[in-house]
């Protein structure tokens, strides 16, 4: 797919803040949080939920990665 949790990963580091400590605030589990590790994708209430919990935007979360034109 062409989107990056690379802003989540670091905002987290910015704020100190550890992913078991999202986990518990946004209310994901395990399993989607290593989804996320994988870069797949995972439901609009799952994001919607860490941006409220962060308070923060979509694009502090997710970027869009261009793929190449053929």
């Amino acid at each position: 797919m062409a989107f990056s949790y690379k802003p989540l990963w670091k905002l987290l580091i910015d704020r100190e803040m550890t992913k078991k400590k999202l986990m518990e605030g946004a209310g994901i589990s395990k399993s989607t949080m290593d989804k996320m590790g994988r870069g797949e994708l995972v439901s609009m209430q799952i994001i919607d939920r860490i941006c409220a919990f962060l308070k923060c935007d979509l694009s502090d979360v997710l970027e869009h990665k261009r793929e190449k034109e053929y």
